[in-house]
């Protein structure tokens, strides 16, 4: 069975589509920009905005009663491959080991002009 979850935690989607999904033991979310609640992009490089797509990611998995230790995959797209390295200290002050499997993609653009987006896949037990 499909459940949608959506968290007033988190900004509302852009469009027609959830902030994550739930099948099973799994849980989908859609790709989380640096958003605050009023929808407008916080921090003006790629560390602030980080810390804030984190923020949303954890408010999302808090309401599908899941967390950060159960990410199993990560999608992380960069508008700048140049900031890999800020992006990655960042994510790793957030990710428990055993890290999750990842995947880090250059983009040509973002939705709000963002500087990173970052989807996951994590387990609900």
């Amino acid at each position: 069975m499909k459940e949608r979850i959506n968290t007033s935690e988190a900004p509302a989607a852009l469009g027609p589509y959830s902030q994550a999904i739930r099948y099973g033991n799994l849980v989908f979310l859609s790709g989380q920009i640096p958003l605050n609640n009023n929808n407008e992009v916080v921090g003006d490089n790629v560390t602030d905005q980080t810390h804030q797509v984190f923020k949303n990611i954890i408010a999302v998995l808090t309401a599908a009663g899941t967390d950060l230790s159960k990410v199993v995959k990560v999608t992380v797209f960069l508008k700048d491959m140049n900031t890999f390295t800020e992006m990655n200290t960042v994510f790793a002050q957030y990710m428990p080991e055993p890290y999750p499997a990842r995947s880090t993609i250059e983009v040509a653009r973002l939705p709000k002009d963002s500087l990173v987006e970052i989807e996951c896949i994590a387990l609900v037990e």
